[in-house]
């Protein structure tokens, strides 16, 4: 599809087994970085300059994952940029595993142990991510990349400090405008084929206050549906190492909360929409529906996009993403 912002630049279908561009990332590069890790809570590449003008990249992880999600991303994005991982509250170091989703796992008991997650709110989330923000802007532009349900968050940051953020990422990620919320959204006919209400989920009381699923299933037809909605197209064992990531807790104040970008505080900040075209969770038609809203919402500020031939987890060659992210970083200079 085309560039909607109107700009010269296509919006290319990149395959997602595709030789990267390497030359572009070269270019960035004046020597080697190093991915290190950050006290508790973010993950970290540095680049070797820390020159006003280069960007810091601020990656937002989504439901039930952590920094180490990215951190292949921070590994290619280390060799020409800053860029930081967050755990955000409740998750890495901060995550709940119940004693009952240990093995051997107590089924019957995991859907009812509480959680200490139940109390993490949107504001929590988006407090945390926006003391990253105002961290990394003395070193230059930010750049807000968030994916999946991190999305949200995004749009929460976003209303809260604009004049801190340079442009925001949204990769395959909800970007409610005209929608209050990710629930809502999921209520729409674009989510009606949404391949998220194929993988079992923990039936809890909804006065637990948390969405579980038992990423450590045994079950085959679990494993299935979980391939299915987030990397339909990858080898199973890089699934099964996906899944031994994921947290079992989300708290389920996140998709039911306001996520709406606000015109006058969101709707300042250029974007850009990593539009993947296999993604089997929030489906194309969903990203276009969130696309389409949010350029209604700021016509003269609309969504930059590209679309990449990627399953909802993104593309498996981590080339492509620091591709694509080294664009916006060359918008940003």
């Amino acid at each position: 599809m085309s560039d909607m912002s109107g700009r010269s630049e296509t919006s290319d279908i990149v395959g997602a087994g595709r030789q990267s561009r390497r030359g572009v990332l070269k270019a960035a590069v004046a020597g080697a970085g190093a991915v290190a890790a950050v006290g508790a809570g973010a993950s970290v590449a540095h680049a070797d300059g820390r020159r006003r003008g280069s960007p810091t990249f601020v990656l937002v992880h989504g439901s039930g994952s952590n920094s180490y999600a990215w951190s292949a991303v921070l590994g290619e994005l280390g060799r020409g940029h800053r860029a930081i991982a967050v755990d955000l509250p409740g998750h890495g170091p901060g995550a709940y595993f119940p004693v009952s989703y240990q093995a051997p796992q107590d089924l019957e008991r995991l859907r009812t142990e509480p959680s200490p997650i139940a109390k993490v709110t949107p504001a929590d989330f988006a407090a945390h991510v926006v003391g990253v923000v105002r961290a990394v802007y003395r070193n230059g532009p930010v750049i807000l990349v968030g994916q999946s349900l991190g999305g949200a968050t995004v749009n929460a940051v976003a209303n809260q400090v604009p004049e801190l953020i340079s442009h925001l990422v949204y990769a395959s990620a909800f970007c409610p405008t005209q929608h209050a919320s990710v629930l809502q959204l999921m209520t729409t006919p674009e989510a009606s084929s949404s391949a998220l209400y194929w993988i079992p989920s923990v039936k809890t009381p909804p006065e637990l206050g948390v969405s579980r699923v038992n990423w450590r299933s045994g079950d085959p037809a679990f494993f299935a549906a979980a391939k299915e909605a987030l990397a339909s197209d990858w080898p199973d064992a890089e699934v099964r190492a996906l899944l031994n990531i994921l947290e079992p807790d989300e708290s389920a104040a996140i998709g039911a909360g306001d996520a709406r970008g606000l015109p006058d505080k969101w709707g300042r900040v250029p974007r850009t929409y990593l539009r993947f075209t296999k993604d089997r969770s929030i489906s194309p038609a969903l990203q276009d529906l969130m696309i389409r809203e949010a350029d209604e919402t700021t016509p003269r500020n609309r969504f930059r996009v590209r679309s990449l031939a990627a399953p909802h987890i993104g593309p498996r060659d981590v080339a492509v993403w620091a591709d694509e992210l080294e664009l916006v970083a060359r918008m940003c200079r």
